[in-house]
């Protein structure tokens, strides 16, 4: 359950935060919305005020054909804090029982951790499990940062911007895209969902905003035939090349021009089921976050010109109370569906193009309060691909008195910006000054395979 409930709009069209929370990368920046009928689609454009929609269009067929084989690094957030206690219950630790008297995982030889078989991966686990044994999945047991805050909002702030700065108002993936992202792209760098995620805030260049790319298209009223909707879409779009010496006028026909080329670029991908057309099976669920994952591949499949993608994971894990009755259920969902992701890359022939970090703003206490866990410290974090090293990355602190914190959280042995360096130059294979702050302090880790 999430009890964070008094939430305040920071921005148009990002995350809310709490009142007197630091306000989300891409705060201020100019966003563009072009709406259709299907589902209710709204796209939204950030950064790139300059934009003209002819520049929209070509901007995203040139870095198409530019790099139609371009890696992309797809950004998972777990909203709430997951228990990495749970997800990789320390099992092995003498202190865990004692810890954790009602919400304990009991001990399966089967599901214990290579590398660490102290810990061991939630029952409801078992499709990230079986992808760590295949060598797919690098696991961090201990992830986090120093003087780690317990709000939410400051924590997650700090991962998306890279920093421990509450007034950063660019997202780390937008410092890289600033650097070496294209003017004229906004689909480089792409949000799915109806907000903004604030790490993908550029200070330059355009990233995007769409919740389902499959359902956008337009809709004409009383017309039902498929061809004679074809001609009407074909000349709405041709009104947005008319030229006028009307500034109202040329915005309108600008909007018609953008939101048909956007149409004609997501076609692949549009008015189809993405679960349907899958390449493997996803979860059934009325989460979006499968049916994303699914669209996401077939959009990477296409060739569109991904660079950093970034959405919301199912679930909120903010579990203060009843823990034992939401955890599993989000734990198997998030594990099916990103398996599933995974084996989809697989059978398109795309997996080595894509990987996955999974992420939280931090973990939780590691003595439950009764019914759940309250706000902890150091967490877990992944990175999920046929690249990935498939090792455990940094070690488990241990959960006995004398190695939990001041406040009874476990400590982190990893810095959560030396994931980001290293993603950045082992992934992407640029430097990381500039676009991780203080990059050169936090060394490189072995996430992936050399």
């Amino acid at each position: 359950m999430d009890h964070c409930a008094e939430f305040a709009r920071a921005a148009d069209g990002l995350p809310a935060v709490e009142r007197g929370m630091p306000a989300p990368a891409g705060t201020g920046l100019s966003r563009r919305t072009f709406l259709s009928r299907g589902a209710g689609l709204a796209l939204a454009v950030y950064g790139g005020s300059l934009l003209s929609p002819r520049a929209f269009e070509a901007g995203i067929g040139a870095a198409q054909a530019a790099d139609p084989q371009g890696r992309v690094l797809v950004s998972v957030f777990l909203p709430g804090g997951i228990d990495s206690l749970s997800l990789l219950a320390p099992t092995g630790h003498a202190a865990y029982a004692t810890l954790r008297p009602g919400l304990k995982v009991a001990p399966n030889a089967a599901d214990r951790l290579p590398g660490d078989p102290s810990l061991q991966w939630h029952p409801s686990a078992a499709p990230l499990r079986d992808l760590h044994a295949a060598g797919k999945v690098t696991v961090l047991p201990a992830i986090g940062y120093d003087d780690p805050n317990q709000s939410h909002f400051t924590s997650r702030h700090y991962w998306e911007v890279g920093e421990l700065n509450p007034s950063g108002r660019v997202g780390w993936l937008g410092r890289y895209l600033d650097r070496h992202g294209a003017p004229d792209n906004p689909l480089q760098g792409l949000s799915l969902d109806y907000t903004l995620a604030p790490a993908l805030a550029p200070t330059q260049v355009p990233v995007a905003a769409v919740g389902a790319p499959e359902s956008y298209d337009f809709w004409t009223r009383d017309v039902w035939d498929d061809a004679i909707n074809a001609k009407l879409l074909a000349g709405f779009g041709a009104l947005g090349s008319l030229p006028t010496t009307d500034n109202e006028l040329a915005a309108a026909r600008g909007a018609a021009r953008m939101s048909t080329a956007l149409r004609d670029g997501l076609a692949p991908v549009a008015g189809i089921d993405p679960l349907a057309q899958a390449r493997a099976a996803y979860p059934t669920s009325t989460n979006e976050f499968p049916r994303r994952l699914a669209t996401l591949a077939r959009m990477i499949e296409v060739g569109m010109p991904l660079k950093c993608v970034a959405l919301d994971a199912n679930g909120g894990y903010d579990t203060h109370d009843n823990q034992a009755s939401s955890l599993p259920g989000n734990i198997a969902l998030l594990s099916r569906s990103l398996a599933a992701f995974q084996a989809d890359l697989e059978a398109r022939g795309i997996a080595d193009r894509v990987l996955v970090h999974v992420w939280s703003e931090f973990g939780r206490r590691a003595k439950e309060n009764g019914g759940g866990t309250d706000h902890g410290a150091g967490g877990v974090s992944l990175v999920i691909g046929s690249r990935a090293s498939g090792t455990v990355v940094g070690e488990f602190p241990g959960i006995a008195a004398n190695q939990l914190d001041a406040r009874g959280n476990l400590r982190h042995t990893t810095d959560y910006r030396a994931v980001y360096r290293t993603l950045v130059e082992d992934w992407f294979g640029v430097d990381a000054t500039g676009i991780v702050p203080g990059a050169a302090g936090f060394a490189p880790l072995p996430l992936l395979r050399s």
